[in-house]
C-alpha cells in the first residue's frame, strides 16, 4: 500500500489565516463593528454626555483635545455631527468649539475611511454595478479632492456614508482628509456658533448661523436633484458604437 502523503506543517493555520483575512471575512468584521458601534450609541447615548455631562473640572487646551478625541470616536460610531457641533459651541464657545469640532470631524472621517479601506474595499468593489454606483465610484476615484470637497460643502450626503463610499473607491488618504478638513468648516462653524449663542436666540450671530444652515440644506437638495437628473440622462452614443450599427457589406 502506498504511504499517505504527509501534509506540510502549518497548513491548517495557513488555511485559517487565509479564511480570516479573506475579503468576505473582513467585510463581515466591518459589519459587526458597525452594528456594535450603533448599538452602543443607542444604549449609552454618548452625545448626551458630551452636551450636558461633560466634567466641569476639565478646561483649557486639554479639554478641547479630549473633546475632539471623543468627537472623532462618536462620529465613527454614527453619532449625528450636528448634535456634537452644538455641544462643542455650548461648552467651549465659537473659536475653541470650532477647533475641537473640525479636529474631531477629521479624526472620525479618518477612522471610518481606514476601516472601510482595509475591511470592506476588496469585497465591495466587485459589487459596484449600476449607473449610480459606477458614476459615483468613477467621480471619487478620478476627482477625489474636488468631489469630496463638494460633498462636505453641501451636506446632503450623510457623513458616514460619504466616508465609506470614499473608502471603497480608489480615492487617496490625503485628498480625502484635506477636503474633509476644508469642506466641513462652513457648516460646522454655523452649528458651533448656534450652540454658543443658544442662550440668546435673537442675537444676530444665532440668526445668521441658523439662516446659513437652512440655506446650505436647500443648496444640498438642489445639487442632489441636478446630479440625479444628470445620472438619469441617457449616455451619448459614441462614434465606434455608430460604426458598429452600420450594416456590413452594403454598397455605398
Amino acid at each position: 500500500m502506498l504511504a499517505p502523503v504527509p501534509r506540510p506543517p502549518g497548513s491548517l493555520a495557513v488555511r485559517c489565516s487565509r479564511a480570516l483575512l479573506s475579503p468576505r471575512a473582513r467585510l463581515s468584521m466591518l459589519a459587526l463593528l458597525l452594528l456594535c458601534a450603533a448599538g452602543l450609541v443607542l444604549l449609552y447615548e454618548p452625545q448626551r454626555m458630551l452636551s450636558s455631562g461633560w466634567p466641569q473640572q476639565t478646561d483649557g487646551a486639554g479639554a478641547v483635545m479630549l473633546f475632539g478625541l471623543a468627537y472623532g470616536v462618536c462620529t465613527a460610531a454614527f453619532v449625528p455631527r450636528p448634535v456634537l457641533n452644538l455641544a462643542a459651541g455650548a461648552l467651549f464657545g465659537s473659536a475653541f468649539g470650532l477647533t475641537a469640532a473640525v479636529a474631531g470631524t477629521v479624526l472620525g472621517a479618518g477612522i471610518s475611511f481606514t476601516l472601510g479601506r482595509f475591511l470592506g474595499q476588496d469585497a465591495l468593489r466587485p459589487m459596484l454595478r449600476g449607473r449610480w454606483l459606477t458614476a459615483a465610484d468613477g467621480q471619487l476615484s478620478r476627482h477625489g479632492f474636488r468631489s469630496m470637497l463638494a460633498i462636505r460643502l453641501f451636506p446632503g450626503v450623510p457623513f458616514a456614508a460619504a466616508n465609506y463610499c470614499a473608502a471603497v473607491s480608489r480615492m487617496r488618504y490625503v485628498p480625502f482628509l484635506l477636503a474633509t478638513a476644508i469642506g466641513t468648516v462652513p457648516n460646522t462653524a454655523a452649528y458651533v456658533i448656534a450652540g454658543a449663542q443658544a442662550g440668546s436666540p435673537g442675537s444676530p450671530a444665532f440668526l445668521f448661523s441658523a439662516g446659513f444652515i437652512v440655506l446650505s440644506g436647500l443648496g444640498a437638495a438642489v445639487v442632489a436633484w441636478r446630479k440625479r437628473h444628470g445620472l438619469r440622462a441617457p449616455a451619448p452614443v459614441t462614434a465606434p458604437a455608430l460604426e458598429e450599427r452600420e450594416p456590413v457589406g452594403t454598397a455605398p
